[in-house]
C-alpha cells in the first residue's frame, strides 16, 4: 500500500492564501513585518493543513541555534526538575528551548556530554556544580557562548554562576538543632568522591559542629548519589547501631531525611521525642509526612529562572549581574524539637 501523503509546505500556504512564499515565511518570525490580519490568517491556514514551521533553516541563516544545552546530575531528582522546569519556561518566552544532557554524577560522563553538546553549537551552555574535569574545564572556557555553573558557587568560575555555598547553608541546620539543645548530632551523606555538593554540605556539617565545639566524627556513608529513600533509611538503622546516644540528625537531602524518618517508624522510635531530623531541598514529601520534615530551601526553581534571564541578558547585550547569589531558607517542621523561640 503506497503512501500518498505529502507533508505540507509554506509553498502551499501561500497557494491557498494567494500570497507568496516569501510573506508566509514572514510571518512565521516574531517580529514580522506582515500585518497582524495577515499574519493571523496565514498561521490559520497553516494550522488547517497540518504544517509544521521548521526552523532549522531559519536558525543556520543566522546562525543562531534556539536552544541551550544544560547538564543536569539525575533526572529523577526534584530539585532538578524544578531548575530545569524554571529554565524551560523563562527561555520559551523568547522562542528558545533547552537540549538537555544526564551526567549520573559522574564528571567524565559530564565531560563527554558538554562536548557533545557543544557540537551542536547552542547558544549557551548551563553545567550543574563548579567541580569539572580539566578537559571539560577548556572546553568551557574556550567556547565563545556565556557559560552559567548552578547550584554551587565555584572557587574558579568559569564564567557566570547561580547558587549557593553548600557548605554555608549546613550552618543553619546544624544552628537550629543546637538551639534546641542537641550536642550529639550526626550527619548522613553519599559518596563524597562523586557528589561534589554533597560532600560540600558533608565538609560544612564538620566545619559548624566545630565551630560550637561539638564531636564531627558522627558521619554515615549512605551509598552512591543520589541517595534513595531505602539508603536513607539503612544509614538510620546503622547509626542507631553505632551510635545509639544521637540527639539529631542532619540529612544530605529529603529522600535520605524521609528514609531515616521512615526507619525510625519501623523501630517505633518516636520522632522527634528521640531523634530529630533534618534534611535538605524542601521536597513535596516533605511537606505531607508525618512528622513533616525540617529542611533547607535552596529555590530550585529559581536558580533555573534566574539563569535564563542571565542568559537572555547576556544574548541581548545588556550587563548582566556578573553573578547570582541564592540565599537558602531553613524550615523547621515537626520532626525537630523546637522550642517557643525558634518555632516559626
Amino acid at each position: 500500500m503506497s503512501n500518498d501523503r505529502k507533508t505540507p509546505t509554506m509553498a502551499d500556504i501561500a497557494r491557498v492564501m494567494g500570497v507568496s512564499p516569501m510573506t508566509v515565511s514572514r510571518a512565521f518570525k516574531a517580529d514580522s513585518l506582515v500585518s497582524p490580519e495577515t499574519r493571523e490568517a496565514i498561521l490559520r491556514t497553516a494550522e488547517e493543513l497540518g504544517y509544521v514551521f521548521d526552523s532549522t533553516a531559519s536558525n543556520l541563516r543566522s546562525q543562531k541555534s534556539g536552544f541551550v544545552a544544560v547538564t543536569i546530575p539525575s533526572i529523577n531528582n526534584a530539585n532538578f526538575a524544578d531548575t530545569v522546569g524554571g529554565l524551560s519556561d523563562t527561555l520559551s518566552k523568547r522562542d528558545m528551548q533547552i537540549l538537555l544532557g544526564y551526567t549520573n554524577y559522574n564528571v567524565e560522563e559530564e565531560e563527554r556530554l558538554i562536548e557533545q553538546l557543544l557540537r551542536r553549537k547552542p547558544q549557551a551552555i548551563v553545567v550543574t556544580g563548579g567541580t569539572h574535569t580539566e578537559r571539560a574545564r577548556k572546553l568551557l572556557q574556550t567556547v565563545a557562548i556565556p557559560v552559567i555553573e548552578t547550584w554551587d558557587i565555584p572557587t574558579d568560575p568559569i564564567g557566570h554562576y547561580v547558587g549557593f555555598s553548600n557548605r554555608a547553608v549546613m550552618r543553619d541546620m546544624v544552628d537550629h538543632f543546637v538551639a534546641l539543645g542537641c550536642r550529639r548530632i550526626a550527619f548522613i551523606g553519599g559518596d563524597v568522591q562523586r557528589d561534589s555538593r554533597g560532600s560540600e554540605r558533608r565538609l560544612g556539617f564538620i566545619a559548624a559542629m566545630q565551630a560550637h565545639d561539638l564531636d564531627a566524627s558522627r558521619l554515615i556513608a549512605a551509598g552512591s548519589p543520589p541517595i534513595s529513600m531505602r539508603e536513607g533509611a539503612n544509614a538510620m538503622a546503622k547509626l542507631i547501631e553505632l551510635y545509639p546516644d544521637t540527639e539529631a540528625v542532619v540529612c544530605v537531602s529529603d529522600l535520605a531525611a524521609y528514609g531515616a524518618l521512615t526507619e525510625c517508624r519501623r523501630l517505633a522510635i518516636p520522632v522527634p521525642e528521640r531523634f530529630s531530623i533534618g534534611g535538605f531541598g524542601n521536597y513535596e514529601i516533605g511537606e505531607v509526612c508525618v512528622p513533616t520534615l525540617t529542611t533547607i530551601n535552596a529555590f530550585a526553581r529559581e536558580i533555573g529562572e534566574r539563569t535564563a534571564q542571565l542568559i537572555l541578558d547576556i544574548l541581548d547585550g545588556t550587563q548582566p549581574v556578573p553573578d547570582v547569589r541564592i540565599l537558602p531558607q531553613l524550615i523547621a517542621r515537626d520532626s525537630s524539637r523546637r522550642t517557643q523561640s525558634s518555632a516559626k
